[in-house]
């Protein structure tokens, strides 16, 4: 199993999108700051996850909420 995370800075709102297979052991590691690309803006909450069966449909999925059309609707997927 492979998930696509989103995360949400408390300090400022923005999102971070990103692929694990232990999604409780990477929000840790993000909340901790041992990830640089998100150390500065802690705490971070789970605000979606998505489960899929291969690495690959995983990766295809995370770039796609990474891409314009993705964010938009990421946008719409959080605020239900």
């Amino acid at each position: 199993m492979f998930f696509v995370y989103v995360l949400k800075s408390e300090k400022d709102g923005r999102l971070y999108k990103g692929m694990t297979q232990h999604i409780e052991n990477r929000l840790k590691e993000h909340n901790s700051g041992k990830m640089k690309s998100t150390r500065g803006f802690r705490p971070w909450v789970l605000v979606y996850k998505k489960k899929f069966e291969s690495r690959k449909e995983a990766r295809r999925y995370e770039k796609y909420l990474k891409s314009g059309e993705g964010r938009e609707v990421l946008k719409d997927i959080i605020e239900m």
